[in-house]
């Protein structure tokens, strides 16, 4: 009997928000390059941990 398998987590919306919010930011700031470069790492770093999250579910 094997265990049944749910829908992975997915995390596609989180990284593209973070990447649009730290440009946003950034640009606001002077420095739209640097805002997309630290919304990039920050949706990277949340999907990394959504995927462990769901890798011990």
């Amino acid at each position: 009997m094997t265990k049944a398998r749910k829908e992975p987590i997915g995390a596609g919306a989180i990284l593209a928000f973070t990447i649009l919010g730290g440009t946003i930011a950034g640009g606001l700031m002077g420095q739209p390059s640097a805002g997309l470069l630290g919304g990039t790492a920050l949706g990277i770093v949340i999907a990394l941990l959504l995927w462990l999250y769901d890798r011990r579910k």
